[in-house]
């Protein structure tokens, strides 16, 4: 009896390590790319989680250490948080699909396919998906509550936006998006195509729907305000840099007197960012490609005050492309790694 009893729990065991096997893997479905295993830390505090200033010190969970939550992607982009589903959006440009993973059950899978090559998302002050589709369809739409896609912009003055990356909603309705040439350059991300406009952000006012150029900038990439919406944040790649600028905001939505927040140098590699309560900056980071740079030094999430000064690194296996926060408090950082979808808990909030 004690054979057959532990003959039982062995097999029990075996089913579960099946069932997490086709969980990781299986989950991405036939379009998955590489796989990655994942060992965080067995310790606390988490040595992935590097002070780099003592004001970071306040907002590591000294118990909380990276997850990885899925994996098997190309390359993942453009994480969005529903509260009210408790679920994350977000891309996986290549593999041309919208992505789902559920907090309360632990799965990942697939929310839309094709998706346009989508790679930035939000939600509009309604609770409505506004999605970047960055190449073939070269718009931004938004998702009604009965799933129905409704084009915001796909076009401007009569010539069609090169690739819109990310997006960002403003208190007063209005949607921001930038628009560089990335989904348009190759096949990899899209349809190779010629552009047809110069680089630049947009705005789409919320009432009228009407969309402005606020802004030509060299392959303008992530943004988002500051906590009191006063400052625009922009990353613009102007070879062989990446930097962080900030505009200021007028009242009728134009942007002035642009300042440099970040350098990143020619190593560093700034991507798609967020802003917390505080003001800080949460930035996926990694290496440029250029020689120097040293890819298992660099990737991750790296962390600036509102003035620019690095404070603090969250060091993960792969390339952060973009991130978000989420949670029932808005407290569990979600990160956006190449082919992977990480977490941590931190103890700051993100600004709405």
């Amino acid at each position: 009896m004690a054979g057959t009893s532990t003959q039982s729990a062995l097999q029990r065991r075996d089913v579960l390590k099946m069932g997490l096997g086709i969980g990781l893997v299986g989950m991405a479905g036939p379009a998955a790319a590489q796989s990655f295993e994942f060992k965080g830390s067995q310790r606390y505090p988490d040595s992935a989680i590097q002070i780099l200033d003592p004001s970071f010190g306040k907002y590591r969970v000294y118990s909380a250490g990276v997850e990885q939550l899925a994996t098997g992607f190309r390359w993942a982009e453009g994480p969005v948080w529903f509260g009210d589903g408790r679920y994350l959006l977000f891309s996986d440009i290549p593999n041309n699909r919208i992505m789902r993973y559920d907090e309360a059950t632990g799965h990942t899978g697939v929310f839309r396919y094709p998706a346009n090559f989508a790679n930035g998302m939000c939600r509009d002050r309604q609770g409505r998906l506004i999605v970047c589709e960055h190449s073939v369809t070269r718009r931004v739409t938004r998702t009604e509550y009965d799933g129905k896609i409704t084009v915001l912009a796909d076009r401007y003055e009569g010539k069609r936006f090169n690739a819109p990356n990310d997006v960002v909603c403003k208190s007063d309705g209005s949607i921001w998006f930038t628009d560089p040439p990335f989904g348009i350059t190759g096949n990899y991300e899209g349809e190779k195509a010629a552009p047809e406009m110069p680089h630049g952000v947009y705005r789409i006012d919320g009432q009228t729907g009407k969309i402005t150029r606020v802004l030509e900038a060299v392959m303008p990439n992530g943004l988002a305000f500051s906590p009191d919406e006063k400052k625009l944040y922009l990353i613009a790649r102007i070879p062989p840099k990446r930097l962080l600028f900030a505009y200021d905001v007028t009242p009728d939505g134009q942007l002035q007197n642009p300042t440099t927040v970040i350098d990143a140098g020619t190593i560093g590699a700034l991507d798609g960012f967020r802003v917390d309560v505080d003001g800080n900056i949460w930035a996926g980071w990694g290496s440029s490609g250029f020689p120097e740079a040293k890819a298992e030094e660099l990737d991750g999430v790296m962390v600036f005050n509102p003035q620019g000064k690095a404070i603090g690194h969250i060091r993960l296996p792969e390339r952060c492309a973009n991130l978000c926060f989420g949670g029932a408090k808005r407290n569990r950082l979600f990160m956006a790694a190449s082919h992977s979808l990480y977490s941590l808990f931190v103890d700051t909030e993100g600004a709405v």
